[in-house]
């Protein structure tokens, strides 16, 4: 095994009395694809005035879903649409499909996926990577409104 080159590790913080606030985010989607949630996340937790903890996400739906991924390039997102497609094509020939023909491609493109996500907060800010953004993915073809739990666990 070769391990890496050099490790380097920041100061730890401690919370002692963690807060709990949550909220519920309304995205109302326009239809498959993705919905670029980071600048509601950023805002939620700027309001709940966060010092150090972790953001959690959970979508309340089963033919969504969210995802961290790149935000610089969009070409990233239509790869990753091209990607879920082809594992899970609307005319593979599904049992389930009184909601349409894309509801069970729906349902297996959330469970490739996530229906949850947790980003840390350090000092006072999402510990996202430069070109990272969080997404709901919309995996139906008509619009939905989906419901997202936002919750903030840690020093305020």
């Amino acid at each position: 095994m070769i391990g890496p080159e050099s490790l380097s590790r920041g100061a730890s913080s401690v919370v002692s009395t963690p807060s709990i606030v949550s909220s519920l985010l309304i995205a109302q989607t326009r239809g498959a694809g993705f919905v670029d949630l980071t600048a509601e996340v950023v805002k939620f937790a700027s309001e709940a005035g966060a010092k150090e903890g972790a953001v959690t996400l959970f979508i309340r739906h089963t033919s969504a879903s969210l995802t961290i991924q790149e935000n610089a390039d969009p070409s990233v997102l239509d790869d990753l649409t091209t990607a879920l497609s082809r594992m899970a094509p609307d005319d593979a020939g599904w049992t389930h499909d009184t909601e349409g023909p894309d509801d069970m491609p729906a349902h297996v493109k959330t469970m490739l996926t996530s229906t949850s996500l947790q980003i840390p907060v350090l000092n006072g800010k999402l510990a996202l990577g430069t070109w990272q953004a969080i997404y709901l993915i919309e995996h139906r073809r008509n619009p939905h409104r989906r419901e997202i739990v936002l919750q903030l666990i840690g020093a305020t």
